[in-house]
């Protein structure tokens, strides 16, 4: 049987591949393997379930919560808020386990489970294998007073936002800023955390019905909150995605500032400051030349990893980094949170914007991006990509043609039989070339 459990908990089509049978079991299984573990000796167990308002969270958050319970577990269930909140309140609340319903950036019909330790950090991969290894298996179930209790708290999302709104160095007053919050989990929670800290706040895509989750709105379709920032001559614009986990922003102009230039430009404001750990930045593979040429100007290392917030967050934890993230604008403070956070994230780029006094295309432009064209080649054995000695040499040849001033990356893709092929070069017409000339290569070398 396949792994249930992915980069990023468990993902599916709600109803069919996440079901509340799914998510009960996974629940007790959960219950039974952390006790095993020792977690919860010498004392009665408790856990934090939140959701994003997907219309699905609410049958699958009470079928986890049910689980919970009926394995000891008493539960507190937090009702909708930000993945990154059920990491804080995990921790600051003091329980064994977090628990958080959704899909994230997906489209509404799907959804996911994600699980937290109490430390706020997501569980480690052979936890994950345990607790599938004990799906559906016999247990003893508690009877009377030891089965858990399940409690209602929809205030403690404002605990998590008095915590943000403490970390901003630098006031926002006098900041006029659009927020959309891709009618997901951040809805009221990002607005309110931006207008706590002192700005101005114009809100769009903030009001979810369990059905226009991520459409048309936030961190993935960022153009309509640029449109608006331009629209309001506000001074900047930020987008969430649905479980308010990344933030991409736009400029007073209405261009797009992605995860790397918003990496840069907190990796510069923490260098001034001495909090930047080491002088590093920990970016991905995915994350554009034009950033590292940057920090290499500014003074600052760059160290990459595989693509996924989750091997940012190892590399960081393992070196103890300070700042790191993905192009994708899922940024990691280590300093103040155990897992990207959205809100946080706008909230110290906007504190840079109202410190620096200068405007938000001022700050990004010091982070240039070279053009990038990126071509995924179907059909083909991903597995020989990095070992056919025609593609190599294409590729050993394309990177001799672009020097310093670009590069190339080949990567299989982790679900599909496809190549990706990525170059950055000086002008967009040397990457368009360059890629599709080694497009052709892989695709005659690899073909199935």
């Amino acid at each position: 049987m396949a792994r249930i459990f992915g980069t990023d908990g468990v993902r599916g089509l709600a109803n069919r591949d996440v079901t509340a049978e799914i998510a009960l079991d996974l629940a007790v299984a959960a219950a039974h393997v952390l006790g095993q573990r020792g977690v919860f000796s010498g004392h009665r167990p408790k856990a934090v379930v939140g959701r994003d308002p997907r219309a699905s969270g609410e049958f699958l958050s009470a079928a986890v919560c049910a689980g919970l319970a009926s394995a000891g577990v008493d539960v507190v269930d937090v009702g909708v808020v930000p993945t990154p909140a059920v990491a804080y309140l995990t921790h600051s609340m003091d329980v064994d386990l977090g628990v958080m319903l959704s899909a994230s950036h997906n489209p509404m019909e799907d959804n996911g489970i994600k699980f937290f330790d109490r430390s706020g950090y997501k569980l480690a991969d052979e936890v994950e294998d345990q607790i599938e290894a004990r799906l559906r298996a016999d247990w003893d179930r508690p009877l009377g007073a030891d089965v858990g209790r399940m409690t209602q708290d929809y205030t403690a999302v404002w605990r998590y936002v008095d915590f943000l709104v403490s970390t901003v160095p630098h006031r926002l007053d006098g900041l006029k800023v659009v927020v959309d919050s891709a009618n997901g989990a951040a809805s009221e929670v990002g607005p309110e955390a931006l207008r706590r800290a002192g700005a101005e706040v114009v809100v769009i895509g903030s009001y979810p019905d369990g059905i226009n989750i991520n459409s048309g709105y936030g961190a993935t379709h960022p153009r309509r909150m640029a449109a608006a920032t331009v629209g309001h001559w506000a001074h900047a614009g930020v987008s969430f995605d649905g479980d308010a986990d990344r933030c991409i922003a736009a400029d007073e102009d209405g261009n797009i500032v992605d995860g790397d230039q918003i990496m840069g430009i907190l990796a510069q404001a923490h260098a001034e400051r001495g909090t930047l750990t080491n002088g590093t930045l920990v970016t991905t593979v995915m994350s554009n030349l034009g950033l590292k040429l940057a920090m290499q100007k500014s003074g600052i290392r760059t160290v990459e990893t595989a693509v996924g917030d989750r091997y940012v967050l190892e590399e960081m934890r393992r070196s103890g980094y300070s700042v790191g993230g993905e192009q994708s604008g899922h940024v990691l403070l280590t300093d103040y949170a155990t897992t990207g956070d959205g809100t946080l994230t706008a909230l110290h780029l906007l504190s840079r914007l109202a410190e620096t006094k200068k405007t938000m295309s001022e700050l990004a432009s010091v982070i240039g991006r070279l053009p990038q064209a990126l071509v995924n080649v179907k059909g083909v054995d991903k597995s020989r990509a990095s070992a056919d000695p025609d593609v190599l040499a294409a590729v050993a040849e394309a990177e001799a043609g672009l020097g310093e001033t670009g590069r190339v990356l080949l990567r299989p893709s982790g679900t599909e039989s496809l190549v990706r092929v990525m170059v950055e070069a000086a002008t967009q017409e040397q990457a368009d070339t360059v890629a599709n000339s080694l497009a052709d290569v892989v695709r005659e070398r690899l073909a199935l």
